[in-house]
Formats: C-alpha cells, sequence, structure tokens
C-alpha cells in the first residue's frame, strides 16, 4: 500500500509498524524492516501506521497548537528566546539558507512555530552544555504543557520503534542507534501556516517553509490533511503529500543519508501553502525531530561505503552538523558544508522562492 499521485506516479510507501510495536514475531519484523529499507532507498519519506499514538494525546496535541497561535503576536514574541527553542515569529527564518542556497530575500519563510525539546538537565548523569541543546519555556496557557509533553513521549518513542527498524532493516545490531541518540537532541516543533489578513502579500510565489532537508536521523510529522507539504522526487519534480487517515509521516534527516552513503535518501522538502481566492487555507504541523547525541560522530558504515561510487561523506560530529543548518536556517548565514543536498535542488531546476 502507498500514497499514490496519480499524475506522476509518485508514491509515499505506507508501512504498518504494528509488529515492533505489539508482538510482532521475527519473521513479521523482517518483512517490516524489508519495506522500510525499500521505501528509505527510493523515497525517503514514509506514510507509518501503527504507530500506537492515542487518539486522545493526538487530539489534545491539535488544541495546544490552536490555543497558542491564537494568542495576540505581542504575545507570543515574548515567547521568543535564543537558540532553538521557544517562538519564531513570521519571516524570521529561511530553510533554504540550512543548504547554502541564497534567496532574493532573505529570512522569508512566512510560517510561524514554537519549539521545545531535551535539555542538558534532562541528563543529570552527563556534563552536557545547555548551549547545544537549549532551555524550554512555557506559555502560561491552561493545559498547553501537559498535552504537549504527552505527545512529545510517544513522539520519542515512535523514533526509537523507527531506529530499531532502521538497524534492522540494515543488518545492524539491534542495539545500534541507542550509543547515538541515548541523549539525543530531541526538538519538538509546531508550525502554524496561518497567518492573520495582511501580514502577508499574496502577489507572486509564496514561501511557507522553503526547501531544506532535515538535519538529524529521523523525522515523526503530524500533520493537517490539507495540500502544502511538497516532496523531490526522484524525477526532479516536487510532488503533494499529506498524510493518510490514522498514519503519521516520517522522514529520513541527513544524518541517517551520512550513515547510509545516500542510499536512504534525507528528501528534500518544502511547503508551499495553497491560496484559495486570495486567502491562505489554513495548515498546521508538528514535527518531532530525533537528532542524536550532540557528542556522536556519524561516519558512513562499512557496509554502505561504496554506495555512491565509493565517494563516502567524511566523518561529522552532530554539534557542528546540527549548528551549520540552524545558522543557516534561523541566523541567516548560508550553510557552505550541506554541498550535495544544494546539488540535489539546483540540479533539479527547483526554484528558490523568496
Amino acid at each position: 500500500m502507498s500514497r499514490h499521485d496519480p499524475r506522476s506516479g509518485f508514491e509515499v510507501p505506507v508501512v504498518d509498524i504494528s509488529a515492533y510495536t505489539g508482538s510482532g514475531g521475527a519473521e513479521e519484523r523482517a518483512e517490516v524492516a524489508r519495506r522500510m529499507d525499500k521505501a528509505c532507498e527510493t523515497v525517503g519519506f514514509v506514510q507509518i501506521v501503527g504507530h500506537r499514538v492515542p487518539e486522545g494525546v493526538l487530539a489534545g496535541l491539535a488544541a495546544a497548537v490552536d490555543s497558542f497561535f491564537a494568542l495576540p503576536l505581542a504575545v507570543k514574541k515574548a515567547y521568543r528566546v535564543e537558540g532553538n527553542r521557544g517562538y519564531s515569529p513570521p519571516k524570521s527564518e529561511s530553510l533554504s539558507l540550512s543548504l547554502g542556497l541564497e534567496s532574493a530575500s532573505r529570512m522569508n519563510d512566512f510560517f510561524e512555530a514554537f519549539n521545545v525539546g531535551t535539555e542538558a538537565r534532562s541528563f543529570p548523569e552527563l556534563a552536557l552544555s545547555e548551549e547545544d541543546y537549549g532551555l524550554n519555556v512555557w506559555p502560561e496557557i491552561a493545559g498547553f504543557r501537559g498535552r504537549v509533553e504527552a505527545y512529545f513521549e510517544h513522539a520519542a518513542r515512535v523514533a526509537r520503534t523507527l531506529t530499531t527498524v532502521f538497524a534492522d532493516a540494515l543488518d545492524l545490531p539491534g542495539d545500534y542507534f541507542e550509543s547515538l541518540t541515548d541523549h539525543s537532541i530531541d526538538v519538538l516543533r509546531m508550525n502554524n501556516y496561518a497567518l492573520p489578513e495582511g501580514t502577508v502579500t499574496l502577489d507572486g510565489e509564496l514561501t511557507g517553509m522553503g526547501e531544506h532537508t532535515d538535519f538529524g536521523l529521523v523525522t515523526v510529522l503530524w500533520a493537517d490533511q490539507v495540500a502544502g507539504l511538497q516532496v523531490l522526487g526522484r524525477d526532479g519534480d516536487w510532488h503533494d503529500v499529506a498524510p493518510i487517515d490514522n498514519a503519521l509521516l516520517i522522514n529520513l534527516g541527513d544524518l541517517t543519508a551520512r550513515l547510509t552513503n545516500d542510499r536512504w535518501m534525507s528528501t528534500l522538502h518544502r511547503v508551499k501553502p495553497p491560496i484559495v481566492e486570495g486567502t491562505i487555507q489554513r495548515r498546521r504541523s508538528v514535527a518531532f525531530f530525533h537528532d542524536g547525541n550532540v557528542d556522536a560522530t556519524i561516519a558512513t558504515l562499512p557496509s554502505h561505503l561504496d554506495a555512491d561510487g565509493g565517494l563516502a561523506y567524511e566523518p561529522i560530529l552532530v554539534r557542528d552538523h546540527v549548528h551549520a543548518k540552524l545558522a543557516g536556517s534561523r541566523q541567516g548565514k548560508a550553510n557552505t558544508a550541506a554541498v550535495r543536498e544544494a546539488a540535489r535542488v539546483l540540479a533539479a531546476g527547483a526554484r528558490v522562492t523568496s
């Protein structure tokens, strides 16, 4: 089963991970791992069902997102802090710069976001710095923190389940990813694409969120069933993707692509919000980024050294990779290290929107 675009033949595979979240046997898990391997190699995006995130938790998350973004802009800006936490107002970021791609008008992505995540003090036994993680700020909204933390816990469980599937798919020891993720930088980003009337100009082409790849190992995405998310296929075209009923979208990040020497794809994606009669249709999404340990070194797996004509990635520290990507998207500094990712945008003839 897959999510099919009849116009192009583009498909986002659907994988049921119940064998890993329930009591599946070795044969059932092997089939899930096989299907995941194929999806990661051909698309890099997957619709997962069988994740066992309760409907009540998802409903609570949606209510929390609504309650925050309904606040007046001045109130939301009070939660703007340094680092990858708190509130990001519209046009304060440009995701294409995380690839080193210059846009005609910088910091022009018109989504707004609110971030929370793990903190260094979440791991008191380790000498970690909050500069690598960030301190959370919580809005004074009844029920907000509890609802968000409830979903965060489930999203983290799903992400770790997926890395177990990945280990099996790559014929690695079942606990391979534990040493890379036992104090992972995990960030939950709540995005809102519906802005009050008059805050954007509807002339020309708009950028909801610019072309980018995700930074880490795997992203777990809850989103409205509304058009807007587009992924770059191997055919060089952008394809619309929306979650099917009861599914979460997942996609691989740069670090997993590095592990597999690009056999598994860190797929480029963007958000191009639909405009109906001059009005931007509302779209919400919540992304859980499972980025890996700040002090872990990611090197191409020995089994994949020849996966790209023998050209392997240089080993990289997670801290250095994440800092370079964030400096692009949030500080306006083009990331000159994202050579392969940027080349895919340019080779496909993708337009960097302004």
